[in-house]
């Protein structure tokens, strides 16, 4: 788009610009249809939607692919399925293929792989190598004088000499006297984010949950103490902020991986000398080199490496099939990593997260070294949370002294699971484990219940954060835990009496009776700032519908001195909706065409006055 034509777009919108309301008539406010008010009528038939074009369908036989690709469908589902895992070469073409019927594995665990396995090539073409290892766990060697440390994890340099490493261990583990860390509540030294942060173990302060029994999905609220936070990071916690957690994988789901690798109980928490030939891990953002660390096998699991959030790659499979000491899992392993196998896999991979311990089950006689596993698993990485109040003016007197705390909403995310219906996400499921036991630490009559969560200041300077201003009009538009960092935007706002007519918040949820967060603790005049749309109660209304009701009001903010338009939820539906539901807005009170207002937008973001942060 020329020059000329954004001046030209620039005059056309700002000839539908309301003008600056005179001091006799409010600012645009919140509007309520009748709508809101009627009772349920009897649903017409929808009218079907429009396919968007990246989802038209434009294949319908193999010869339709042929057609767009340049490849055959066989061709086209020996490529890569995007996890990095088939790199194979493709299998030579023989009509006479012989093929061998198996007994399949009779256990519930390999039944919920829903394996469409029958019968079993007996050549296999194109088999994934067996994957390299990274990862050596060895024995640390020590003087009898040097106590064992409860700090197990902190690097003593690359030497390869053996009377070095003994004396570099000993100074370590002298050193480890001095500061000792409960790997129970925080992650080892060595799992630190991006410099110069720190994890640090916040303490709960208070936990409650925010939903009601019956709503879909739960939601958690946390008051954390940051009154120690350690300084010299130079960045603070700011409205809109988010903060990084270094979530533990579950400690019972580690136990049952060590048992099933027949991990020995005594040598679990035994200090053992780690050492990687090259990668970032056991870090999280540290350089790409070998290492030497002393730590333990089950802080290695607990806080290193993901057992349950990423699809099964064909990593694992061959590490699984090379250790296996049974001849038919073996096959399958080996099929699945073979180019004849490659759409069984890409369906196993496409479906249902498989975690970790349900490989296990389904192949119980594959017992792989655990450094081998933890050589080919994927990293455990942050979960990042936004602030849902002001930190700056966030303090409590306890014990005599002034704690400052900061607080977030977390929303439980459940999958399915094979054995139990379904399972929590590694971040919310550690996050619902500790409001839990808090919650129950109460009511049996604890005074101050210790529970922690291991934290970091993390993402100060996300776009929320950057462009919150402490002036000019801004409407808040958010759906589910979504709407939590704009708790902190009203509650900083509302502090300034010329601000209180300059911000209006659309909150989506499906029933309000059961799943509205944060409901009467947005500060004063909050039926005034806030409306509350709800998709499944009543008439049922999505918030991007009520932000095409409030086009005038939208028009309003966008186009002031200092306006801003927030939006925050879930990408799919949500944000999508809202996107398309501004551009509508624009063609109607802009005057423009749908490209025109489209631009008109993205201009707006370039300028920082639409901010769109979703997931």
């Amino acid at each position: 788009m020329t020059a000329q034509t954004d001046l030209l777009l620039a005059q056309r919108a700002a000839a539908s610009i309301p003008e600056e309301p005179q001091p006799e008539s409010a600012t645009p406010s919140l509007t309520y249809s009748s709508s809101d008010e009627q009772e349920i009528e009897e649903p017409t038939k929808p009218v079907p939607r429009r396919r968007r074009a990246s989802t038209r369908l434009i294949a319908k036989s193999p010869e339709d692919v042929q057609r767009i690709t340049g490849e055959t469908t066989t061709q086209l589902i020996r490529r890569c399925c995007g996890g990095g895992c088939c790199l194979g070469g493709a299998p030579k073409k023989d009509n006479n293929v012989e093929y061998e019927a198996i007994e399949l594995p009779d256990n519930d665990a390999y039944r919920s792989l829903n394996l469409k396995i029958d019968k079993i090539p007996t050549t296999l073409s194109g088999v994934r190598d067996v994957p390299e290892q990274t990862a050596f766990l060895q024995p640390v060697r020590r003087p009898s004088n040097v106590p064992s440390p409860s700090e197990p994890a902190v690097p003593f340099g690359t030497e390869s000499d053996t009377t070095w490493s003994v004396v570099g261990i000993e100074k370590t583990l002298q050193d480890l006297t001095l500061e000792r860390l409960d790997t129970q509540i925080q992650p080892p030294k060595f799992v630190q984010p991006h410099p110069p942060h720190h994890v640090f173990p916040a303490r709960i302060h208070n936990t409650r949950e925010l939903t009601k029994p019956g709503a879909e999905k739960r939601t958690f609220h946390f008051d954390l103490d940051v009154t120690n936070y350690p300084e010299g990071e130079d960045v603070d916690f700011k409205v809109g902020g988010a903060i990084g957690v270094s979530a533990p994988n579950e400690a019972s789901i580690v136990q049952e991986i060590l048992d099933l690798l027949l991990v020995p109980r005594f040598l679990r928490d035994k200090p053992v000398l780690l050492r990687t030939t090259k990668g970032r891990w056991p870090t999280v953002w540290g350089a790409d080199q070998a290492r030497e660390i002393v730590t333990t096998r089950r802080d290695l699991l607990t806080w290193c490496s993901d057992v349950q959030s990423y699809p099964p790659t064909k990593q694992i499979l061959r590490v699984l099939a090379e250790h296996t000491t049974d001849a038919t899992e073996r096959k399958i392993l080996r099929y699945l990593c073979s180019a004849e196998g490659q759409g069984v896999f890409c369906d196993f991979r496409t479906g249902p997260h498989i975690s970790l311990v349900q490989l296990l089950h389904a192949f119980p006689n594959a017992k792989p070294p655990l450094d081998l596993l933890l050589s080919v698993l994927q990293p455990l990485m942050p979960r990042f949370y936004s602030l849902s109040n002001d930190p700056h003016e966030s303090f409590l007197t306890r014990d005599g002294k002034q704690h400052r705390l900061i607080e977030i909403a977390v929303t439980v995310h459940e999958a399915e699971d094979w054995r139990n219906g379904s399972r929590t996400g590694i971040g919310s499921g550690f996050f619902q484990r500790q409001a839990l036991k808090f919650i129950e630490a109460q009511e049996k009559g604890e005074k101050d219940p210790e529970f922690y969560i291991p934290m970091f200041k993390g993402l100060m300077a996300n776009p929320l954060a950057k462009q919150f201003v402490s002036d000019g009009p801004m409407l808040l538009i958010g759906a589910g835990v979504g709407i939590a960092p704009f708790r902190g935007f009203v509650q900083r706002r509302l502090k300034t009496a010329n601000c209180a007519n300059k911000v209006w918040v659309l909150q989506g949820v499906r029933d309000s009776l059961v799943d509205e967060l944060y409901s009467g603790e947005w500060g004063v005049h909050e039926d005034e700032v806030k409306k509350v749309v709800q998709s499944r109660r009543g008439p049922g209304r999505y918030v991007q519908e009520e932000v095409k009701a409030q086009a005038d009001l939208v028009w309003y903010i966008i186009n002031a001195v200092d306006g801003r338009v927030f939006v925050c939820g879930s990408s799919r539906g949500m944000g999508e909706g809202v996107e398309k539901a501004l551009v509508e807005v624009a063609m109607e009170k802009g005057n423009l065409e749908h490209d025109e207002a489209q631009q008109f937008w993205n201009l707006k973001k370039e300028t920082g006055q639409y901010i769109a942060e979703t997931w």
